[in-house]
């Protein structure tokens, strides 16, 4: 396998351990979607491709971040495409700056969070395609600045407990549940 990040995104997914029978499944399917498909980060794919998010925990593990995102209408942690983004980690912090305009933040863990499969919309000229969606969780101040991209309409730090207020997707609760075991 010559892509990098591809390798290491194998290396690291076959010894994630899912938090649920949900997890479990999408893990098995990103799995699948990486060792078939070489080109597996290229937005372009039309059986889609690999993301990168970040999600935005407050130190005391009380809050997360999330960003109202405009095209899907949606309380979500910030991501998106890897782009030309040496690794999937980067691309997480990329996507955390340009979402949140966060200046200080910290990587919790080099290893993966979360991941997940969701369908993306058809928009324009790109049609409905899935995203596997692999999330790295970062540590950030609830009183630092922020600043909404033109992705977003709004962003909050959010109560942990308060989150499915905001999106009770399986997706995003399972990352709340799993913060509360973060130490």
């Amino acid at each position: 396998m010559k892509d990098t990040r591809r390798r290491w995104l194998l290396e690291r997914l076959q010894r994630y351990e899912p938090f649920d029978a949900t997890e479990a499944q999408m893990l098995a399917r990103l799995i699948a979607f990486v060792m078939a498909q070489e080109n597996c980060f290229d937005r372009r794919q039309p059986a889609g491709h690999v993301v990168a998010s970040a999600w935005i925990v407050s130190p005391d593990r009380k809050q997360a971040l999330l960003v109202h995102h405009r095209a899907l209408g949606k309380w979500l942690q910030p991501g998106g495409h890897v782009e030309n983004d040496p690794s999937l980690i980067d691309a997480a912090r990329r996507e955390l700056v340009e979402e949140t305009g966060l200046k200080k933040f910290r990587l919790l863990s080099g290893e993966i969070f979360d991941v997940d499969v969701h369908t993306i919309p058809a928009r324009g000229r790109d049609p409905e395609h899935p995203h596997y969606d692999v999330r790295f969780v970062f540590e950030a101040s609830p009183h630092a600045a922020l600043r909404a991209s033109e992705e977003s309409r709004e962003l909050r730090w959010t109560p942990i407990k308060q989150i499915s207020s905001l999106n009770a997707s399986a997706s995003i609760t399972r990352m709340a549940r799993k913060t509360r075991l973060l130490r």
